[in-house]
């Protein structure tokens, strides 16, 4: 499988005070390309920390991190900022969408920032939008027009319109009601099975398991995984081998 992000040796640490907090501890991961990889771990155990790290969010302390063989982790913020706006795609449990802006406008404000084609950026917009099911009669809304998981859908869309190698969600369906999380995991899924690598943050076993790789964080350190192939509909004994590997890391 071909790589498309490394860590070695990470550590990430924060100063309170005198005290030193060690988050993150002695890292080295492998995310594949075209793979749906989900962080889990109880709550503090620097699940969002590592997402921010890979991603380029933030730096490590230590350590270094090769995105298809280049190290990132030694890049200043504003390499930084335009290898995030080349290369990533970013789903929050927050939409974070312009409330004076409508549908279409929120994402070819980031779309724009790559091209300059407007013509172009807008055409693929609504191609993304009706293939997360959002119609033309979108287009005009506002954010406060949108249901949640609408909303989410076109974070999603955001997130992918500069056609990014690795898209980075931290709890995105944690906001969301039952049916419309869902929905927005349908899409998730269609555009990894699509190729799209997805590395993506949850405490939620049923988002978890759209993944085929489970990365279990335990006091910052990662001290497992389970790999449960492709997503397919009522595989009911996914979701138990999930299940049995949670509760074995004491999940």
């Amino acid at each position: 499988m071909e790589s498309i992000l490394e860590v070695k040796n990470l550590c990430k640490s924060y100063s309170n005070g005198s005290v030193l907090q060690h988050v993150l501890k002695n890292m080295n991961i492998q995310i594949y390309k075209g793979d749906f990889t989900v962080i889990m771990g109880s709550s503090g155990s620097g699940k969002s920390t590592l997402l921010y790290a890979l991603s380029g969010m933030d730096k490590p302390t230590v350590g270094s991190i090769y995105f298809k063989d280049e190290e990132i982790s030694g890049y200043n913020n504003d390499r930084l900022a335009i290898f995030r706006r080349k290369h990533c795609g970013f789903v929050f449990q927050q939409m974070y969408l312009n409330d004076t802006m409508n549908v279409l406008d929120n994402i070819l404000m980031g779309g724009l920032l790559v091209s300059k084609d407007r013509k172009q950026i807008t055409s693929k917009a609504k191609e993304l939008l009706q293939s997360v099911g959002l119609d033309e009669t979108s287009y005009d809304k506002f954010p406060s027009q949108l249901s949640g998981g609408e909303a989410q859908r076109v974070a999603i869309v955001r997130a992918i319109i500069n056609s990014p190698e690795i898209v980075f969600a931290d709890e995105p369906t944690g906001a969301l009601n039952s049916t419309n999380a869902v929905n927005v995991l349908e899409v998730l899924t269609k555009i990894n099975r699509e190729g799209q690598s997805i590395v993506m943050v949850t405490h939620d076993i049923k988002t978890a398991r759209r993944a085929n790789r489970i990365l279990y964080l335990k006091d910052g350190v990662i001290i497992d995984e389970c790999n449960l192939g492709q997503y397919e509909k009522g595989d009911e004994e996914r979701h138990k081998k999930l299940r049995r590997f949670l509760e074995e890391m004491g999940w």
